[in-house]
């Protein structure tokens, strides 16, 4: 290939012995940590208002600001594994991906005018409450505890893959890197509540986006320029946008990532109690919708920075794949090497990149510990208490929930570095628990004649079907039963001692056997195949049991665009489980 041409040369490159962390990079990690830290000590107990009742905790007092917010939401869905994770995917399979900014608007405004209007007007604490007044108990129950499951072994991810970049960078122990950020977000968000997380995300996402704005531009500036760039990962074909193709099978596609990620964003965002907490805890819904629309805005830009930092990495390594040469292990480790490679002896530099990495996962650790206490204490602590406890008692408890769950979080760490294969297994829990989550809501919203039978089987079969499929595609991955095409990588410019020394010849797998068709449906399908799931057996399980009469349903607990085209309600409404629990609400509200 005739590569355009720049100053840039891969004649030396990094071993991977070498370290370049210095005591300014140590200077730069360390003042992210204690920065955070006095952050959570300000608001436990030198604010205004302290957190001594349950909505100070968990929902700031229901005052806090559109900038914080809006921060706190973007930090919370930019995680560490997406930072290192979307650079690589650009670098191993091409530009397809990118177009997932493409659904981003389109979920804000559905989140804004579609569920986000029911949440507020109950001015519930969890999310799930609303499954408890729309159907009963244990449909709460079953999707609280698909909720707590899935962060319980989420968190552990996010802090393992930036634990090892870290370790990559500087050669600190994984063991003792690890419990020490940990502790640091652990106390933060035990002491403070909801306020110092949201003040420490809006720090974290400064840093997050330094981090990357810089490594973007410098990287730029090593290859050549951005015509440079565009212009290597066009030759190599990585450049790819359009991709019609409309087989279900193809891992990513123009119809799997508009339309696939729609739905799985829409279940991050516009159920998700992480989401719905923060929202809630905003006065009015007109700002918490400006919240929702930069969220959009963040997301999409971070999400873009990050995709082209995946062509500036390919551009770089254009003609000296690292991981062929056994320089790294995994793409997951491009970014961090690249960061070395270009920046390594800039004082300073690799502590704002590490620091960016884990202020992301940070954020993400934070975010998931306070609203797993919000669910944990509403659906499962408070109905077991036998009589009604005081406000600072409340917050007590919340700060013991934090505190056992993030110690638990911290030791399944060292679970996931014993066995690799969680990893694998866990990317696709969210795919496994969103469409579940998704069509439970959508279903009690949209659907007046749902009934709780319907919501509870739709459900299970649901998390069924996909924990098979997920499973099934899973392992036959492993078995080398389904391959996905990766874009073309070259060792031509690689020094000689590297390419005698590294390069070895890799040779495939016998094919264990053709998989079950279904297995390679693409996981973008998987949250959409959730949802439809669980409306589709929760109507014909409500038909098979008796419809609800809608006129029975309170109008609060249904999506305001539905409104229109119910019968209208009788006067007085007639006394319901979900509508006794409303009036309940709203004699506790006054």
């Amino acid at each position: 290939l005739d590569w355009p041409k720049a100053e840039h040369s891969t004649s030396k490159m990094l071993q991977p012995q070498d370290r370049y962390f210095d005591w300014m990079d140590y200077s730069v990690f360390g003042a992210m940590l204690i920065f955070s830290a006095l952050i959570g000590v300000y608001f436990a107990f030198f604010a205004k208002n302290k957190q001594v009742s349950s909505s100070e905790y968990l929902m700031g007092g229901r005052t806090m600001g559109i900038f914080p917010i809006s921060m706190s939401l973007i930090a919370s869905y930019i995680s560490g594994i997406s930072l290192l994770g979307i650079p690589a995917e650009m670098y191993v399979y091409g530009t397809q991906y990118w177009l997932i900014v493409a659904s981003d608007c389109m979920v804000s405004l559905t989140m804004a005018f579609v569920y986000l209007p029911v949440f507020f007007k109950l001015k519930i604490t969890s999310s799930y409450e609303y499954l408890n007044m729309r159907f009963n108990k244990a449909v709460c129950i079953l999707g609280s505890g698909i909720f707590v499951l899935k962060m319980m072994l989420y968190i552990p991810m996010v802090i393992y893959v930036p634990a090892l970049a870290f370790n990559q960078v500087t050669g600190v122990n994984l063991h003792l890197i690890t419990p020490l950020v940990c502790v640091v977000c652990i106390f933060y968000t035990t002491v403070g509540g909801l306020k110092a997380v949201v003040w420490t995300d809006t720090l974290q996402t400064i840093l997050m986006l330094a981090g990357v704005v810089v490594v973007l531009v410098m990287g730029t500036v090593r290859v050549g320029g951005p015509a440079v760039v565009w212009e290597r990962n066009d030759f190599s074909g990585r450049l790819e946008f359009l991709n019609l193709d409309f087989d279900v099978t193809t891992r990513h596609t123009v119809w799997n990532i508009v339309i696939g990620n729609y739905f799985y964003w829409l279940a991050a965002c516009s159920v998700n109690q992480a989401m719905v907490q923060r929202c809630l805890a905003m006065p009015t819904i007109r700002q918490a919708n400006y919240t929702v629309l930069i969220l959009a805005v963040g997301i999409m830009a971070l999400v873009s920075m990050c995709c082209y930092t995946g062509l500036v990495l390919f551009a770089y390594f254009h003609t000296c794949d690292p991981i062929s040469t056994k320089m790294i292990s995994k793409s997951d480790q491009l970014l961090p090497y690249f960061v070395m490679e270009i920046a390594g002896s800039v004082p300073g530099f690799p502590g704002v990149f590490m620091s960016g990495v884990f202020s992301a996962a940070l954020s993400t650790m934070s975010t998931g510990l306070n609203s797993m206490c919000g669910v944990i204490f509403t659906d499962f602590v408070r109905p077991c208490l036998r009589e009604p406890v005081s406000e600072l008692r409340s917050s007590w408890i919340m700060k013991g929930i934090v505190l056992t769950i993030g110690v638990l979080c911290v030791a399944m760490v060292f679970f996931v570095e014993k066995l690799g294969a969680i990893i694998q297994a866990g990317k696709s829990l969210a795919g496994i628990t969103t469409g579940t989550l998704l069509g439970m809501f959508s279903l009690g919203m949209f659907f007046p004649w749902a009934n709780a039978e319907g919501a509870l089987v739709g459900s299970v079969v649901s998390l069924a079907l996909l924990a098979w499929l997920s499973v099934g595609t899973q392992t036959a991955v492993a078995r080398g039963q389904i391959t996905f095409p990766q874009k073309p990588i070259f060792t031509y410019g690689c020094p000689e001692e590297v390419l005698n020394r590294t390069l070895t010849f890799v040779h495939a797998a016998p094919n264990a056997g053709e998989p079950l068709a279904v297995f390679r449906l693409s996981y973008m399908w998987y949250t959409l195949v959730g949802t439809s799931t669980t409306i589709l057996v929760g109507m014909a399980v409500s038909w098979w049991t008796g419809f609800t009469d809608p006129a029975t349903v309170h109008r609060d607990l249904l999506t305001p665009v539905i409104h229109r085209f119910l019968p209208p309600t009788p006067t007085p409404a007639p006394t319901t489980q979900n509508n006794a629990e409303m009036e309940l609400k709203k004699i506790h509200k006054s």
